[in-house]
């Protein structure tokens, strides 16, 4: 029983040393992964305002709602 509280307490160490030396790498994924999400919004806005298509997307989904809401 004696072994068991040295063994729990070096485990602990161990796990929490891990996670510290990790801290860093996770924050600068999370920072990759919005700058690559805000990259493909301001090309999709881009590609949306330069065919034209985003006034005629919002139409349609307007037109949806209230032709879903006359049916109901």
């Amino acid at each position: 029983m004696s072994f068991i509280r040295p063994l729990w307490i070096a485990v602990w160490v161990r796990a929490t040393t891990f996670l510290r030396r990790e801290e860093g790498q996770t924050t600068a994924e999370y920072a990759l992964v919005i700058l690559a999400a805000a990259a493909i919004a301001v090309v999709l806005i881009a590609w949306a305002r330069s065919s034209g298509k985003l006034p005629a997307f919002f139409d349609h989904i307007i037109d949806t709602v209230i032709g879903n809401a006359d049916a109901a």
